[in-house]
């Protein structure tokens, strides 16, 4: 069990991210209900934050995948690795997508304003999954440009972490170990 402190490192590691990005929705909303922003500068703000967690997103999986082949590390755990990494990856899209429509309701369609917080957390959520899977079944729809660009981010960010790394794994792990015939 050689890998033991490898699997805890990485169980607190990305136990810490999620709590950051509870804590990057928690602080995006208390600058909203402090009322120091007008709304169009509040999406700004979270379009910004959805951009730079769709970086740091890309890079990390793109770190794993590597790290993942230069270990030889085994499928089943390059799955479970990257499903944790989809879990965040929905949750914080999820949140920029509750911050949007609490800035500027009517962000997305059907998403009633008599709902409470954890209805709407929970529709966001079911949005972020569908978006993220591919299926879209369209019961939620982007209306307003950030609530698009930040569904977009999801959208290409989905798109890289599953066609690319997890279907090309095998074939990008063969072809980073082969030597180079120059």
């Amino acid at each position: 069990m050689k890998n033991e402190p490898g699997i805890a490192r990485q169980v607190i590691r990305q136990g810490g991210e999620v709590v950051v990005i509870v804590l990057v929705a928690a602080g995006l909303q208390a600058l909203w209900g402090a009322h120091w922003l007008s709304a169009r500068t509040f999406c700004l703000v979270v379009l910004a934050a959805a951009f730079a967690k769709t970086v740091f997103f890309f890079v990390e999986n793109l770190h794993h995948i590597l790290i993942a082949t230069r270990d030889n590390m085994p499928y089943h755990r390059v799955l479970g690795l990257m499903g944790v990494n989809m879990a965040q990856i929905t949750l914080a899209f999820a949140l920029d997508y509750w911050c949007l429509e609490t800035a500027e309701p009517a962000s997305f369609s059907s998403i009633d304003a008599a709902w409470n917080q954890s209805e709407q957390l929970f529709e966001f959520f079911f949005f972020s999954v569908l978006n993220f899977s591919f299926f879209g079944f369209g019961d939620v729809t982007p209306l307003t440009v950030p609530a698009k660009l930040v569904t977009m981010m999801e959208v290409l960010l989905a798109f890289f972490t599953v066609i690319f790394l997890l279907s090309d794994f095998v074939s990008l792990k063969d072809s980073l170990r082969k030597p180079r015939e120059d």
